[in-house]
């Protein structure tokens, strides 16, 4: 190697010039987005067939040559690239510009989408109207706003996925749950509703993958009405959510921790994985950043439990002679189902929890006085001084449009990859109270192998700092945690391990480290 390419740097060295075919790949990708910018300028496409294919073609190619021409030439392995010497990863002016394009784009989308080109009652226009001839193909229907997006969040997971891979390519488990998030996504998400709706009109949409709370709407009066309405097929995908939560739900995380969704299955944490992974070190790892983290997710759960029931509530009825679950049965319901939660965890898991019996504490007391104000001060579709239509909405903007979208995607250069996941994600808030108190998932550690070069910490999306644990050989057991094995991946001497079981029978490298009178072979043995 010539000398001048050498360097004693820990950091490495700047990030090189775009070589030829990255420079070929970017103008390539660039074009596909050229075309449906004109298309939100209203430029009409005569064969729209032949042009959406070509954008998305276009968009696809780019990004996978580019991601071709970047890793296939290097060794296996994660390298720090240069992440923080780039202006796009770096928080610099490039990614300060792509945060307030993507912050507009979902502005646009969630508030404004007659701009974009949707036509209540009439033909669709722009960008919306070149998406129609493949939205009719697959459901019948001509596109909205939503199935654009959805198209393009699909092309991005595929497309990004394509590139984690080669990114990740010495890591089977990486590569494993890459294909897991692409395959949910593809299927799962964007093409199972789509000929739902084209077999059964009735149905509401649904994906399949998204379970409440993330599926907040999932017990709104409407729906509810229209799952009965379609049959066997709709009652059956009614009773699948239901059971999603009590049972699926619970049984995956004590077998595999709240990676078998947050890493594998969500779409959310798919484009984070896929698209986001760019940003992942960009996460803030200071204590004030973990406290704001807990009280803030905790409030969303809160708020959510609470719309949740006020919109059920709300369309109950009062006269026990016509209906077994009256809004006093289903009140009383929940304050039990919730009393039985918070004393199990009290009693059993109070240690665990240690300061967050408090945070838990405050959560519940809020929501049972709030079941009691349902009682005495609502009535008449009024829950306290607000309709339960008010309620969801007030969610739907906060939570559903302007944490998840315009601050949870769009603010990925610069807070990270997983601001809503870490922050807003009420269904990460919840696996992660089952992970902490009852999942068999763990990180287990080596602290007499760490070297302390920080790679876990610094592309920990989650903000967790990971090197504090491997320095002192403790297994990670964090609420957070979504499992995603970026800190093994990264980490050079094999410190760190994702595992599934009981602790009973591992061998404690803090008690080997220390020469506690432990008799290694004995370990091994029981191993």
């Amino acid at each position: 190697m010539d000398t001048k390419d050498q360097s004693m740097s820990l950091a490495g060295q700047p990030p090189k010039a775009l070589g030829t075919g990255q420079k070929f790949a970017t103008t390539l990708g660039l074009s596909g987005l050229l075309i449906l910018l004109l298309a939100v300028f209203n430029v009409d496409f005569p064969n729209k067939v032949l042009w959406l294919s070509v954008s998305l073609a276009a968009i696809s190619a780019g990004i996978i040559w580019f991601s071709v021409q970047a890793y296939t030439g290097k060794h296996p392995g994660i390298k720090n690239d240069g992440v923080w010497f780039k202006s796009i990863s770096g928080r610099g002016l490039w990614a300060w510009m792509l945060g307030i394009v993507l912050t507009g784009f979902y502005v646009i989308l969630y508030f404004y989408p007659q701009f974009l080109g949707l036509r209540q009652g009439e033909d669709n226009t722009g960008i919306i109207a070149l998406f129609d001839p493949l939205s009719r193909l697959l459901s019948g229907n001509p596109a909205s706003q939503w199935f654009v997006y959805g198209t393009l969040y699909t092309i991005a997971i595929l497309a990004f996925g394509v590139k984690f891979i080669l990114k990740y390519r010495h890591n089977r488990y990486e590569k494993l749950r890459t294909y897991s998030v692409m395959f949910f996504q593809t299927g799962f998400a964007f093409l199972i509703p789509e000929f739902m709706a084209r077999l059964n009109g009735d149905l509401p949409y649904y994906d399949l993958k998204n379970i409440w709370p993330l599926n907040y709407y999932m017990f709104e009066q409407y729906r509810v009405n229209a799952f009965i309405d379609a049959g066997n097929i709709g009652l059956a995908m009614l009773i699948f959510g239901v059971l999603s939560i009590f049972v699926i739900t619970p049984v995956l995380t004590y077998k595999y921790g709240k990676r078998w969704y947050c890493s594998w299955v969500c779409g959310c944490g798919g484009l984070a994985e896929t698209a986001g992974d760019p940003f992942r070190h960009l996460s803030d790892k200071r204590m004030v950043a973990w406290k704001i983290e807990r009280w803030v997710v905790h409030s969303v759960v809160v708020f959510v439990t609470l719309m949740t029931t006020a919109v059920i509530y709300s369309y109950l009825g009062n006269d026990s002679s016509k209906y077994w679950l009256t809004r006093d049965v289903f009140l009383i319901g929940v304050g039990v189902l919730l009393t039985l939660v918070f004393g199990w965890a009290m009693i059993f898991r109070r240690n665990q929890l240690k300061k967050d019996a408090q945070y838990g504490a405050i959560g519940y007391f809020i929501i049972i006085i709030a079941l009691i104000g349902f009682h005495y001060l609502s009535g008449n579709g009024q829950v306290f001084l607000f309709s339960s239509g008010t309620l969801r909405k007030t969610y739907a903007f906060l939570i559903g449009s302007i944490f998840s979208g315009v601050i949870g995607t769009g603010f990925y250069p610069i807070f990270g990859n997983r601001v809503w996941c870490r922050f807003g994600c009420p269904m990460a808030a919840i696996l992660g109270f089952q992970q902490r108190l009852f999942s068999r998932f763990r990180i287990t550690t080596n602290g007499g192998q760490c070297i302390s070069c920080g790679n876990c910490s610094t592309y920990c999306e989650m903000g967790i700092d990971v090197r504090a644990y491997a320095q002192k050989g403790e297994n990670i057991v964090r609420s957070s945690c979504v499992g995603c094995g970026i800190c093994s991946a990264v980490c050079p001497r094999g410190v760190l391990k994702l595992e599934n079981g009981p602790l009973e029978g591992r061998i404690n490298s803090r008690e080997v480290l220390l020469g506690n009178d432990v008799d290694l072979m004995d370990l091994v043995n029981k191993q």
